[in-house]
């Protein structure tokens, strides 16, 4: 396999491994508020995820469903494959160019 072959699949982003892909099943996350501290599960839409340039501004955020308080956490890796992947909006802070 040649280097730039390799490369283009290891700079493939989720959304273009996922492209055309259906869900069969509705996906829901389960999650937590700080402040009532509910446990809840929420669907994709009611989600949110910002990837920055680094770790400490790539998050997700929600509102709870049991306070209405607006609830902002960290997103690492496995978090944002997961939400991308399940089909929650994402919003780019950086450019990737």
């Amino acid at each position: 396999m040649s280097e730039s072959a390799g490369s283009g699949v290891r700079d493939m982003s989720v959304a273009a491994a996922f492209a055309g892909m259906r869900s069969v099943v509705p996906v829901v996350f389960r999650a937590g508020c700080p402040d009532c501290r509910g446990r809840f599960e929420l669907s994709a839409s009611a989600l949110r995820l910002a990837i920055g340039a680094t770790s400490r501004t790539t998050f997700y955020s929600f509102v709870c469903p049991d306070c209405g308080a607006s609830v902002r956490k960290p997103a690492g890796e496995r978090i944002v494959e997961l939400l991308t992947g399940g089909g929650v909006r994402t919003l780019r802070l950086h450019s990737t160019v």
